[in-house]
């Protein structure tokens, strides 16, 4: 019999969020994107034109307004995060539907074989993984997104993967900072990720200040669809002169969008996936 305890510590999870230059994969959107038109600014906070940032906004609201006609899409998600003094590395091919939102994970490295579940106001409220080899005797295991077994090696929890969610705390993060001055603005428009053509807009702070949560931001948006693909995160230098070592970083490649997921596409029942039975 295996107990509860032992199933908490053999479902240590990796489920990770959100937040996008991964070089060796190519980008496949077969499917057009609608040209739905959204409000600029969802936020209240006044982003006075003049500010370096606000051309940066400016992208990205543009890049909103491109996610807004997705309503499903699979993808190759990789991520670096750094969790205490580690930079973990980590790839997963995954599902993601907006209405209600799901997310489907197969880790891919890291973790191989592990599989994770989450939907909106299903499962009252938790998400199913199981993990792969001598560990898979812990069966399908329900967990709270943000419990310390779920968080174990991630920084955010699952219900804030995605595009949408990576793209609106970048606005967020630029919203913010455009209030203060000392913001330096850098547009890459001739780019590329992996042979890919895309725009790179990176921003950045002279000094670190208490409102600055990162030394440097690079938002990766790819030419073709217009979509944010990467999101890199550095923080400031421990001395002075010294390179801004990386904080998180977030890639979407081999992405498929608009392509009809069904509540199939996020049942631990598909036949497609190894869930054991719960």
């Amino acid at each position: 019999m295996v107990r509860r305890s032992d199933v908490g510590r053999l479902s240590r999870l990796m489920v990770s969020s959100t937040a996008l230059w991964l070089g060796a994969f190519a980008l496949v959107v077969p499917t057009a994107i609608a040209q739905d038109a959204v409000p600029a600014s969802k936020s209240a906070i006044k982003v006075d034109p003049q500010h370096p940032l606000a051309p940066a906004l400016e992208h990205a609201y543009a890049a909103r307004q491109k996610l807004a006609g997705v309503t499903d899409y699979e993808a190759l998600f990789s991520k670096q995060e750094l969790i205490g003094r580690r930079l973990r590395a980590t790839s997963m091919k995954m599902k993601v539907r907006e209405q209600p939102f799901s997310v489907y994970l197969h880790y891919v490295t890291a973790h191989p074989g592990r599989e994770v579940i989450y939907v909106a106001g299903r499962n009252n409220g938790l998400l199913l993984a199981h993990e792969a080899g001598l560990k898979s005797i812990a069966g399908t295991v329900p967990l709270a997104p943000d419990s310390e077994d779920a968080m174990d090696g991630n920084k955010y929890p699952v219900t804030m993967i995605g595009m949408k969610n990576l793209l609106e705390q970048i606005i967020t993060q630029w919203e913010a900072e455009a209030q203060f001055g000392e913001s330096n603005v850098q547009y890459r428009p001739d780019s590329k990720l992996g042979g890919m053509p895309c725009k790179v807009i990176e921003t950045s702070h002279p000094q670190p200040r208490k409102q600055f949560k990162f030394q440097m931001t690079r938002l990766f948006i790819d030419e073709q669809t217009g979509l944010p693909i990467r999101v890199e995160q550095y923080a400031f230098p421990q001395t002075e002169g010294g390179k801004p070592p990386m904080i998180e970083e977030y890639t979407y490649t081999k992405i498929r969008v608009n392509i009809g997921l069904t509540d199939r596409d996020f049942d631990p029942a598909n036949p497609n996936y190894a869930f054991p039975p719960q």
